[in-house]
């Protein structure tokens, strides 16, 4: 009898061994989560760390969550691609999500960046949703927000929340339509704490803003936002932090749009970011129109200050908010770029950027993102 076990045993293992070493499937030591390199989707739970392997390509076929006290470990080099036979319905349920409470590595280096894109053979905006991370640090919308898309809670009072680390990341193709009010960004943070590391983000034709900051007080250096269809880089809701170095190319909508808060104008905790370093170059396409100029000071605008700021082809400085908490804050200084207080009146952008940098080049990428290239 022990023998026939042992024997049953033998071929359990030969055949579990055979299923594992398949190109197309990968296995964590956990049987609650199934990778599979072409069927990636479903959601990490039980305290699980599921690490995908850098030298191959997946397909992301549906949504791919990670749910609270689980882990995501992207190593330097993994490229996903989003389904290529999703049509446009498809497309917003193609989305990677971080809840509350996980965590998300995705470890990109320079010469080995983390890639995630369009799978179509002619590629588009909105082929996918793009990234969402939610975090447990203060918004002025609530404790328990819900995620613009996704359906995550976020929020909390935890603004040292780690969410993991994001380094070396390109993500195209983003920006996908959930609903007539409701688009993918190309990366969302939503309440997401500075615990969490974010550096060198490269986001190319997103479908709605590059990367937007929903409250939270995550810091963030060395972005480069390519050819976005809303805002470039946008906060709101009370984000507290600091942003450094930003290289803006092909602006839509506002190169930035910041804000406090849609409902509640003077919302406490204020939006208080820090942007410096940072060019804005309207685009030479004619698509490209900054209709909401270089800066939309918006929905109460917050305290906002902008050091080494560089604008290249738009002539009009600022949209602005004329209700009376952006009026407020104009008037109190909140609103400082390149060392000045922003006056109204003098809205161009000749007034507030002469001898500036930006990024580091003025209208021409940085070399801190040649990696970008």
């Amino acid at each position: 009898m022990k023998k026939s076990i042992l024997a049953i045993l033998t071929v359990a293992t030969i055949a579990f061994t055979s299923c594992t070493s398949d190109n197309n499937t990968e296995t964590t030591s956990s049987t609650a989560f199934d990778l599979k390199v072409n069927d990636l989707k479903g959601e990490i739970t039980n305290k699980e760390t599921v690490t995908l392997d850098g030298t191959k390509t997946y397909t992301l076929t549906g949504g791919l969550i990670v749910r609270s006290g689980a882990s995501l470990v992207i190593p330097a080099g993994t490229i996903i691609k989003s389904d290529p036979t999703a049509d446009t319905e498809k497309a917003k349920t193609l989305f990677i999500a971080v809840e509350r409470g996980a965590k998300i590595f995705i470890n990109g280096t320079a010469a080995k960046p983390v890639v995630m894109t369009s799978g179509k053979d002619v590629p588009t905006e909105g082929n996918w949703g793009g990234l969402i991370i939610c975090g447990d640090a203060k918004v002025n919308t609530g404790d328990n927000g819900t995620s613009e898309v996704g359906g995550l809670l976020y929020g909390g009072n935890n603004n040292d929340d780690s969410s993991g680390k994001i380094n070396y990341l390109k993500i195209s193709y983003t920006g996908s339509k959930f609903s007539d009010s409701k688009e993918y960004n190309g990366v969302s943070f939503f309440g997401v704490g500075r615990g969490t590391e974010v550096s060198n983000i490269y986001t190319f034709e997103s479908g709605d803003d590059a990367v937007e900051f929903f409250g939270g007080a995550v810091n963030a250096s060395n972005l480069v936002l390519v050819n976005s269809y809303d805002d470039s880089l946008d906060f709101a809701d009370g984000y507290i932090g600091t942003i450094t170095n930003v290289y803006i190319n092909g602006v839509s909508y506002g190169g930035v749009e910041g804000s406090n808060n849609g409902q509640n104008d003077i919302a406490l905790p204020m939006t208080d970011a820090k942007i410096s370093n940072i060019s804005i170059v309207k685009g030479s396409a004619a698509k490209f129109t900054a209709s909401e100029k270089a800066i939309n000071f918006k929905e109460g605008g917050g305290k906002q200050t902008y050091t080494n700021l560089f604008v290249d082809g738009i002539p009009v400085f600022a949209k602005l908010d004329t209700n009376s908490g952006a009026t407020a804050r104009i008037a109190a200084g909140d609103f400082k770029v390149n060392g000045v207080n922003f006056v109204t009146a003098n809205n161009t952008t000749a007034a507030y950027v002469t001898n500036q940098t930006g990024a580091g080049n003025g209208a021409t990428l940085p070399t801190w993102a040649d990696w970008t290239k």
